[in-house]
This record gives structure tokens, sequence and C-alpha cells, in this order.
């Protein structure tokens, strides 16, 4: 297995702040315990140079990155303490226009003794579905997960995620997890994608018995028109997407304590805007599940190219000044 620096990096903050434990979680991965501790040996002794495959000699002064950008990540890194180097990367690039690579804004950062910890999950791509989607509303994937409210007792989340997008679609707290449940949350999101008179998506979910009853299957093909699909036995990497969003969100929610289901509520809903409209994602070449789900990707992904193509040439044009005026 392959992974570059910044997937070890990431791969590391993951394994190392996860409520499932380390064994648990690099198990999830398929990543050899022995491979981890390596990385993270190298990474503790030197930092993220430390996870580089090789350490290159290099003469390219002149793509040194002027001292009002390095001020500039600093400013944005201390205005949004919860987004990695990865993140950070992209949103100055989108939103300020200029070109900096994540292993930069890292060494910045580092230098500052300001390293923002990633919350998101790692995974290979081989460990996901292996018949990729290659559009939006081609496959939802759905599952649930739970809450304890206090005073309360046990809360189910229902959760619509678009495969291809990672959009979340819909999500519902329930006080229960049946196949009621499954078709009150499928059938509004139907609705909430405009896609009543319109082809469905499958729906991808796991073996749980809220999805294998008769009723919901009844439901999905002769209400909505929906083909029902089912994860392998004992193989969770299938429904990937929809566990690892679980993983990630209940990572943060669950910092705090919820006395009534209505905190929960508006807890979650934070978490889910700034999940499908601000979080980048790697596996989606670093945009948002907006935008991907709201086919704006191609436009942004050229203007980013643009803009370092742009922002290498004025790094160049000033070194050569200044070598002009050195001379």
């Amino acid at each position: 297995m392959r992974l570059t620096a910044a997937e070890k990096y990431e791969l590391i903050q993951t394994v190392t702040t996860s409520e499932l434990g380390v064994k648990k979680t690099l198990e999830e991965f398929g990543i050899p315990k022995s491979s981890f501790y390596k990385w993270y040996k190298r990474y503790l002794e030197k930092g993220y140079d430390g996870l580089e495959k090789s350490k290159r000699i290099s003469n390219r002064q002149w793509n040194s990155i002027p001292e009002s950008q390095q001020n500039l990540v600093v400013e944005i890194a201390l205005e949004y303490p919860e987004l990695s180097s990865r993140e950070l990367a992209y949103k100055i690039t989108d939103e300020q226009g200029i070109y900096i690579s994540e292993s930069s804004v890292y060494r910045i950062l580092k230098k500052r003794d300001l390293i923002p910890a990633p919350n998101h999950i790692l995974i290979e791509a081989s460990n996901e579905f292996k018949d990729k989607t290659q559009f939006v509303h081609q496959m939802w994937q759905t599952d649930f997960t739970y809450f304890k409210i206090i005073g309360w007792g046990w809360y189910y989340l229902s959760t619509i995620l678009d495969d291809y997008s990672r959009y979340i679609i819909h999500w519902e707290l329930c006080d229960s997890m049946e196949a009621n449940d499954v078709k009150r949350t499928v059938e509004t999101a139907i609705n909430k994608a405009k896609l009543k008179s319109k082809a469905k998506p499958k729906l991808l979910s796991d073996n749980g018995p809220c999805y294998i009853a008769k009723d919901l299957k009844i439901f999905l093909e002769n209400d909505m028109k929906m083909k029902q699909v089912h994860g392998r036995p004992l193989h969770p990497q299938t429904q990937g997407k929809i566990e690892r969003y679980h993983r990630t969100m209940k990572n943060v929610v669950k910092l705090n304590n919820y006395y009534h289901p209505e905190e929960l509520i508006e807890a979650i809903e934070i978490f889910v805007e700034n999940y499908n409209n601000n979080r980048y994602h790697e596996a989606i070449n670093n945009l948002t599940p907006k935008d991907v789900y709201y086919g704006n990707s191609d436009k942004i992904l050229e203007k980013r190219a643009v803009l370092k193509q742009e922002t290498l040439t004025k790094r160049r044009q000033l070194y050569n000044q200044q070598k002009v005026i050195n001379l």
C-alpha cells in the first residue's frame, strides 16, 4: 500500500483520536500495525517531513512563498482551527485566489506551532464499493447510528447520503429503528431532491432487520420505484461512505452531552450544514459535497489550475526581479 505523506499524516491523526482504538481502526483501514507505528515514529522524530518518501535537495528558491502569504495562512488557520492543512490549502486557493500547496501550509503552521488536526477518515479506494458511481443520484447510501440522550434514552439517526457527491440529502432523528423510519426518511429525501417524477437512485444499505423487511421492499419497489441493494454481510466497506460519515459526525457531535432531543438535533444540523457546504473531501478532488452535488466541480477545478499557474509565474517573476536588483 503506497500512501502519500499527507495521507499518512491524516491517518496518524485519525487513529490517535479515534474512539474505536488503534487496533480496531487500523483493521478497518487494512493498515498493518507495523507500518503505522513506523510512520508514527518518523512523524514524532521529524514531523511531516519524516513521512515523505525521500528527502530531495531542491534549489527552487524562486518558489519561496512571500511573507505576506505566509501570514495569510496563519490568519486563516487561526480563524478556522478545525481545518486540516489540506483543507486550509484548498480554502485559500478557492477564496483568496492564491495557490499554496498542502505541504507548504503544514510547514508554515509547524514553524508557528499551529497544526490543526484533521477530522475526516482516510480509507483506501480499493476498500470501497467496486462499481463506483458516475453521477449524482445514481445511488444513495443509508444507515442508522445511535445516540444516548441523558434522561431520554437511545435515539437513532437515519441518514441518506448521495454516493457520488457525499452530499447528505436528508437525515432524521428517530426514537426507533424500524422499516417505517426508513420509509419516511427515503420519501422525504426523494421530495427534497425533487425526484418524485424522475428516475430514482438505487438504495444501498446493510442487512439490518429494518432494511430487509418485506414491507420496506414493497414500498421501495411499488411506491418509490427504487431498486434496493444490500451490502455484503461482514463487509462494512461496501457502505464505507455512510459508515465513515457517521463516525466523523459522531466524533464531533459526541464531544458534548445532550439532555433533550432538540439539543442533539440542533448540533447535527450545524454539523451537516458545515459538512455539505464547507468541508473539502480528498476523495472528490478536495471539493465540497455541495460543489459536486450541484455540478460545479469542473468550473472550480479549472479555476484552481489557472490560479496555480498564475501564482507560480508571479513567484518566478518576483525571484528574477530580486536577482537583478542584487546583481
